[in-house]
């Protein structure tokens, strides 16, 4: 029989007995946890498990109303997604001041080329409510004067608009563990630069300052260590001795939006997974179909010689030689 793998995901306060609580109801009910992964981070415990649900002896209604009772008995919020629930590709972007990355969004979208909805924009600034506005698009300001985001606020939009994945398209603000345990390996960020050089705020400048030669962006997944998340796709630029740090943005922009639309359509065509902090193309994807770092004319054009190798091949010349006539 196929395995049904569904994602089951537990966030709350850290108390004792919460893993065996949970697996102890889901094999009263023939169900086999085959994975399971828990963190804590700043006092919330989050643990992520996939079981095979295929033989279970309940329905997916009388599950998810067991797990419910079971979080309200524990004081934690139990999430549950079957495999046909992930079916639902619905976006929320989450942005603050730069327009490029949403504009990408936008355009895949109208042409029918995301494969998926963008549902909601919710920013920690209003600036680009009119470009939301133009698509059609609610936008919710979660910011307050300072852009500091109410992210109790957030997750209730989230919810509200039952969100599948995460984009933040420059979004200026770091989420916390609740956000994060909540939408694991469904939130994806665009960096401006080529991680895991340059984390962090200001990453021009740091390319600037240290003299690199070559810069670039990274689109990756978001987890609760600051841009460690798992890399899915990366651009690079050469970086002028004379550019400032203006033109290094402006180099590096459009690549911002090209790296994190192709990295969202590797996430909504699951042509990606992950694996221990990294991530790699399933076998069924056609590695034609995306260029996930450089493009195939920067490819052609590095040297493909010399490599190591020419002391084995001197040693077998040597080895095949005749040996040296007496006469």
């Amino acid at each position: 029989m196929t395995r049904e793998l569904t994602e089951i995901t537990v966030i709350g306060g850290d108390k004792t007995g919460l893993i065996a609580n949970v697996t102890t109801l889901l094999f009263e009910r023939g169900i086999n946890v085959e994975d399971l992964d828990q963190a804590v981070r700043e006092g919330i415990f989050r643990m992520t498990l996939h079981a095979d649900t295929s033989e279970m002896t309940c329905s997916r209604d009388e599950l998810r109303a067991a797990l419910s009772d079971l979080g309200d008995d524990l004081g934690v919020d139990v999430q549950v997604r079957f495999p046909s629930d992930r079916e639902t590709r619905e976006i929320a972007v989450l942005v603050t001041k730069e327009s490029h990355c949403l504009e990408a969004l936008f355009e895949a979208w109208a042409n029918d080329d995301l494969g998926a909805e963008i549902s909601v924009v919710i920013g920690n600034h209003d600036t680009l409510e009119p470009l939301a506005s133009h698509y059609d698009v609610p936008f919710h300001d979660i910011g307050d004067q300072k852009g500091t985001a109410n992210e109790d606020r957030l997750l209730d939009l989230l919810e509200q608009y039952d969100v599948d994945l995460i984009v933040l398209a420059r979004y200026m603000r770091i989420l916390g563990p609740n956000v994060v345990f909540r939408y694991e390996d469904r939130i994806i960020n665009i960096h401006p630069s080529l991680l895991p050089s340059f984390p962090g705020a200001a990453a021009y400048r740091q390319a600037k300052e240290e003299g690199v030669r070559i810069a670039g962006v990274t689109a990756h997944y978001v987890t609760t260590d600051l841009d460690q998340g798992p890399i899915i796709t990366q651009r690079a630029f050469d970086v002028p001795d004379d550019a400032s740090i203006d033109e290094i943005k402006e180099r590096g922009q459009p690549l911002e939006a090209d790296a994190l639309l192709e990295a969202v359509k590797l996430h909504l065509n699951n042509d990606v997974s992950v694996h221990r902090g990294r991530t790699s193309l399933r076998e069924s994807a056609d590695p034609e179909r995306y260029q996930l770092g450089l493009t195939r004319e920067a490819q052609a054009s590095n040297p493909d010689r010399p490599v190591d190798g020419i002391i084995d091949a001197l040693g077998e010349r040597e080895a095949l030689a005749p040996e040296p006539s007496e006469d």
